[in-house]
């Protein structure tokens, strides 16, 4: 099979945006299909133009400002009216004002959904998908169809289904897409179902599922072995209800599993970077157990796996996570053993194996974190802090940048305004005494101003870090106000990112615990001296 014998057909931009908390402006939709389009779909579907301004500005727009190398952009659209004519109904002109190459029809193929829903006769529904598809091929339009609720529909009258799927054909439709719209169906279901359809018409199908049972990738796969050479999806599997089909998830599994071609390797390459773009763009926080392209996708964190991994990564991992873009991580936590901890210190780029004294080092740094976890740390998500101890378990000391004498933060409320924090750090840097007074929005946010005004004469190198993300967990919250606090800070140089860890009775003291790790592993990323 080669590449253009499976369509790649991606509809974040329109199924997607239905995500409940999900609003996309125009430009978000033009970032996003620049991404789609590195990754090498073969389809973007746009959007609804007519029915919406947002989606009519953005194919507008898209003609002026796109310059697609992979991608066919295409219109979503619905069936003419009944009781109308294709050419005079307004939504259907817009889609050819549009100027996509491409129209994606949704037509019903479920009688309930045509008596109950469109209030009409079987009929002329029928004669709705034939008039339509006809019209728009015949104004030199690519026409895809999307047969809507169509397992539920073949439950329900298979007859009609089916005919449904030939009248799209005969009119000219070049793919009919079989939709799991209520994500209702099982793989066996929907593997049957498509080598029916297909046995018993012309049609070229294809497969839109959502995720309702869990089962939309899978039953997306199950199309495709079934004889579907169209697969339908949104980035990040983003849609109504539990989402669509992943389909970088479909992809990455037909690519790397089934052995099909589907995209240039070297763009299933970037998968993971443009997932996170994307998440960017939607403000949608990245899910890091996603398959294939999640943070912990390839994580390891048993001890019993790590020494498996130190022989062969292979024998815990089901594929080459650089296939997607990924890596294989280590994490650290009280299940660890010995492994874990070398093979996290190699994975951050220190290498044990010369120590004279390195049993005893592990040993020392596995008891530590196994401590530290048993007060309410946790080092999964804070590779920094664990960096940190395992440089000062090798040097004997405490990496000190600086010395803190004392901090303090007081926050002022009065009347209805709203309340302000002011900090006082005072430390020793460099043989010298500094205090300095930060005001913020919070305590953390004046601590953060305090410390770096503190520090900025002798390490300006503090410039270049930010406090980017700030994380809170209440542990044992059965305990009430006096429950021990847990605090994840993300900390950026503007270019990468590291994440610490605080564990304290006050919320404050963890958050500044967190704080002055984050600053410390900053300014030894960037090989600052002690000065």
């Amino acid at each position: 099979m080669t590449t253009t014998d499976l369509h790649v057909y991606d509809t974040t931009l329109r199924d997607g945006a239905q995500q409940e908390g999900l609003n996309l402006s125009v430009a978000d939709k033009l970032v996003i299909a620049r991404h789609l389009d590195e990754l090498g779909v073969g389809f973007i579907e746009g959007g609804w133009p007519g029915a919406n301004p947002k989606d009519t500005e953005f194919f507008h727009r898209a003609r002026h400002e796109l310059d697609l190398r992979t991608a066919t952009l295409a219109a979503f659209g619905a069936t003419r009216r009944a009781g109308s004519r294709a050419p005079d109904d307004p939504l259907v002109r817009a889609l050819l004002t549009s100027g996509a190459p491409v129209v994606t029809l949704v037509a019903k193929s479920h009688v309930r959904h045509v008596e109950e829903a469109l209030r009409t006769t079987r009929e002329e529904n029928l004669a709705m998908i034939r008039d339509t598809v006809s019209f728009l091929h015949g104004e030199g339009r690519r026409v895809f169809l999307d047969a809507e609720h169509f397992f539920d529909g073949y439950v329900a009258d298979r007859a009609y289904a089916l005919e449904a799927v030939r009248v799209a054909a005969e009119a000219g439709a070049e793919v009919i897409a079989l939709c799991d719209t209520n994500g209702g169906m099982l793989p066996p279901q929907v593997q049957d179902v498509v080598a029916d359809v297909l046995a018993s018409t012309s049609a070229r199908l294809g497969i839109h599922c959502h995720n309702d049972t869990g089962c939309a990738v899978a039953n997306s796969l199950a199309a495709v072995e079934a004889g579907a050479t169209h697969v339908q999806g949104t980035v990040n599997g983003y849609g109504e209800r539990t989402g669509n089909a992943d389909i970088l998830t479909v992809v990455s599994n037909l690519q790397l599993k089934a052995g099909r071609s589907v995209v240039d390797p070297e763009r299933l390459r970037d998968a993971t970077r443009l997932a996170h773009a994307i998440s960017e763009v939607t403000n949608v926080a990245p899910y890091s157990r996603q398959p294939y392209v999640g943070a912990s996708a390839f994580a390891h964190k048993a001890g019993l796996h790590a020494s498996a991994l130190k022989v062969d990564p292979n024998l815990y991992q089901h594929t080459d996570p650089t296939a997607v873009g990924n890596g294989m991580r280590t994490l650290v936590s009280d299940m660890a053993g010995r492994a874990s901890i070398q093979l996290k210190a190699a994975e951050i780029g220190i290498d044990l194996t010369g120590l004279p004294n390195r049993d005893e080092l592990v040993a020392s740094v596995l008891a530590e974190v196994k401590d530290l976890e048993l007060r309410g740390y946790t080092f999964d998500a804070a590779d920094a802090s664990f960096e940190l101890m395992l440089r000062n378990a090798m040097t004997g000391t405490r990496l000190a940048y600086f010395d803190v004498e004392s901090w303090r933060v007081i926050t002022d409320a009065r009347g209805g305004e709203l309340a302000v924090s002011e900090a006082t750090v005072k430390l020793v840097a460099s043989d010298r005494r500094f205090v300095a007074t930060g005001e913020g929005n919070g305590p953390v946010n004046a601590l953060d101003h305090a410390l770096r005004q503190a520090l900025s004469e002798v390490y300006p190198e503090i410039e270049k870090l930010e406090l980017i993300d700030f994380r809170v967990r209440i542990l044992e919250a059965s305990h009430g106000t006096d429950a021990v606090t847990r605090v994840l800070i993300e900390t950026s140089d503007g270019e990468t990112s590291w994440n610490t860890v605080g564990v304290a009775a006050n919320i404050v003291e963890a958050s500044w615990k967190a704080l002055v790790d984050g600053i410390t592993f900053g300014l030894t990323r960037h090989e600052v001296p002690v000065r």
